[in-house]
């Protein structure tokens, strides 16, 4: 079984509020030994924490947070993963497993694997206890790549034959999907269309495409966040 990878850990945030707590590395060290037992942690792993040299796992970035006044969140660059989401809402597995009406292991199993199987109601419940915003569920449930590849088709054929199956994969408005498709359509044919008109700079179109789809994900909530705030 595939070990899940480490949650992002923001080493600028962890220094910034230590120090604003007045503490020293020490400090932090013998709060984490005191309070969380964990004999372990000393000055120097504090400190290689800080500096980006090594990250603590998650029972150390609990204690990190306790000792810290903050919650793990804060400890955390932004979430990739199911579980570094998790992490990061300082929510046990056991509490999501129970939320989501799942037993332990096969929650844990999907935690690892990164592949969310669960069924709709189970999915809008995991989206509540985790507290996940709508582009954030999309990444976490593995939809993000097949949303990627509809956009991708959108732009580059008729758009809008892809209003419906972007709706599947991102439950929104069918106004607002229609309006983003239509943006990124125009914005993409406009913009493949200069590049062209450049002295027949077909190497440019291409790169300046490439670009544009790699990005195309981004760009689509960002136009979504738009029309929905």
């Amino acid at each position: 079984m595939r070990q899940p990878s480490a949650p992002p850990f923001n080493a600028p945030a962890a220094r910034r509020l230590r120090a604003a707590l007045g503490m020293g590395p020490e400090h932090v060290a013998y709060g984490m030994r005191a309070s969380y037992g964990l004999p372990y942690v000393t000055p120097d792993l504090v400190i290689a924490w800080e500096r980006g040299i090594a990250a603590p796992g998650p029972a150390e970035l609990t204690a990190l947070a306790g000792v810290l006044w903050c919650s793990p969140g804060e400890l955390l660059g932004r979430p990739q993963s199911l579980r570094e989401h998790r992490i990061a809402r300082a929510v046990a597995p056991e509490d999501v497993a129970h939320a989501v009406g799942m037993d332990l292991r096969g929650y844990l199993r999907m935690e690892e694997s990164g592949q969310w199987r669960g069924n709709e109601r189970q999915s809008a419940a995991l989206a509540e206890v985790l507290g996940l915003a709508l582009p954030d569920f999309v990444a976490v449930t593995g939809r993000e790549a097949k949303l990627a590849d509809l956009l991708h088709s959108a732009v580059t054929t008729r758009w809008q034959a892809y209003v419906r199956p972007v709706m599947k994969l991102a439950p929104l408005d069918k106004g607002v999907v229609e309006d983003v498709l239509q943006e990124l359509y125009d914005d993409y044919q406009g913009h493949m269309a200069a590049t062209l008109s450049w002295g027949g700079g077909s190497r440019d179109a291409s790169d300046s495409g490439k670009e544009f789809i790699e990005r195309i994900v981004a760009n689509f909530w960002a136009a979504a966040e738009g029309r929905t705030a």
